[in-house]
């Protein structure tokens, strides 16, 4: 299972239609669940996730990593039954270092800086996109 914790408050209209479509593809294990919390809460949340969790922290200071690579980093923890936690900041979140040490990869989709409602709707492809790539089908055209 595959769980968002977000800063900030849930989006609205074209940004939750377009999320679904992709959300309504996954199959176990890379089925996903949104929980939105403040932006003041969010390190006090994830530092009292399990410690076999999965943590992978969006920033855009992190390690940038191919689709495939991605697939990759995600379905080892999966298939092993742990859960994988993406953690996206606010708007302006930056992360504090004690949330830092505590993930196991801190990702960058890019170089360039993208609206935070953006990044959702790109993580949840790129989810979709991961379970496409480990089960071999031709949705990545690599």
């Amino acid at each position: 299972m595959i769980r968002i914790i977000a800063g900030g408050k849930k989006s609205n209209g074209w940004l939750v239609e377009a999320c679904a479509e992709y959300e309504k593809r996954l199959r176990k294990p890379f089925t996903m669940s949104w929980d939105f919390i403040d932006e003041e809460r969010l390190a006090e949340r994830v530092l009292r996730l399990p410690s076999d969790s999965f943590v992978v922290l969006l920033d855009e200071h992190g390690k940038i990593l191919d689709s495939p690579e991605l697939s990759r980093a995600i379905s080892a923890p999966l298939f092993s039954g742990r859960e994988v936690v993406f953690v996206l900041g606010g708007a302006f979140g930056h992360f504090p270092d004690e949330l830092v040490n505590r993930a196991n990869l801190v990702w960058s989709f890019s170089k360039l800086v993208f609206p935070h409602q953006i990044c959702r709707l790109m993580l949840t492809e790129q989810i979709y996109r991961a379970q496409e790539i480990h089960d071999g089908r031709p949705y990545h055209h690599a």
